[in-house]
């Protein structure tokens, strides 16, 4: 039973996602010369820093997560955890992440590990979150970065194909947590948490998801104008992009719950990466 809490504040579902992404990164960089050894470090790394990140998040918003309906069930909420322990599975958690990126991948993918972690945890966690409208901003750079570390965990280097990355995944954030924050609007209103549809309006922030989609599917499409990706990947991420904008501009004819759940789920099918 203990298992099963300390498997749940690490937020599973989250880890699983970004395993998507970072395998996706490390498969475009290498270009079909898998190094196994690698890639399982590289995999375990992330997974344990994403998890620690998570249980820190978890700690942070004890107190916000009591007054959203998706959010009262979690761990430290109903006490199933202590504070202190959470804190120090936390650390631990982290301590091996970073180990395994230094040791098993390389410097860089440690660094930028560490640069996401901080951003999450320390940057958006713990004040943008709870203060800023510009939030989602911040925390869509942290969530850009396991599919760079997975990149830079083959080539060692931040180059332009990097870079693409991560605009291509802090893009993708946009949208989605908008989507989100649209879907589960009286949560956020409840909790006070200053997203946009509560502070801007949901039509404001459905004309943001529009645009958001629309440099996103640019973005997408720099990986085969740069060299990194074919014509196949091309087509598919256009097609993907182009179906994802036509579900936003639904969105604008519908009610605003099902715009959010619509647009939230099109956006789970969106940042697609080739394997080469």
């Amino acid at each position: 039973m203990m298992f099963k809490q300390y498997l749940q504040v690490t937020k599973p579902g989250i880890i699983f996602g970004n395993l998507i992404s970072v395998i996706g990164g490390f498969l475009l960089a290498s270009k079909g010369r898998i190094d196994y050894p690698l890639f399982i470090y590289t995999l375990v790394g992330v997974s344990l820093v994403v998890a620690s990140g998570c249980v820190f998040n978890n700690y942070i918003d004890r107190d916000i997560d009591r007054k959203m309906e998706r959010t009262k069930n979690r761990v430290l909420v109903k006490g199933l955890i202590s504070p202190a322990v959470s804190l120090v599975y936390a650390t631990l958690l982290g301590i091996a992440g970073f180990m395994l990126l230094w040791f098993g991948a390389n410097p860089l993918a440690c660094w930028l590990g560490v640069m996401g972690f901080v951003v999450y945890v320390g940057v958006y966690s713990l004040y943008m979150k709870r203060h800023s409208v510009y939030g989602t901003l911040i925390g869509s750079l942290s969530g850009a970065a396991p599919p760079v570390i997975g990149y830079c965990a083959v080539t060692g280097e931040f180059d332009s194909g990097a870079a693409i990355l991560l605009a291509i995944f802090s893009l993708w954030q946009m949208p989605h947590s908008y989507a989100i924050a649209i879907f589960r609007f009286k949560d956020y209103q409840a909790a006070n948490i200053p997203v946009l549809p509560v502070v801007k309006g949901i039509s404001v922030a459905k004309n943001h998801i529009t645009l958001y989609i629309i440099a996103f599917a640019v973005a997408t499409l720099m990986l085969s104008l740069g060299g990194y990706a074919g014509y196949k990947y091309l087509v598919v991420a256009a097609a993907v992009s182009v179906w994802w904008l036509g579900m936003a501009l639904r969105g604008y004819k519908v009610a605003d719950e099902e715009s959010g759940r619509a647009s939230c789920s099109a956006s789970l099918s969106s940042p697609s990466l080739p394997s080469r």
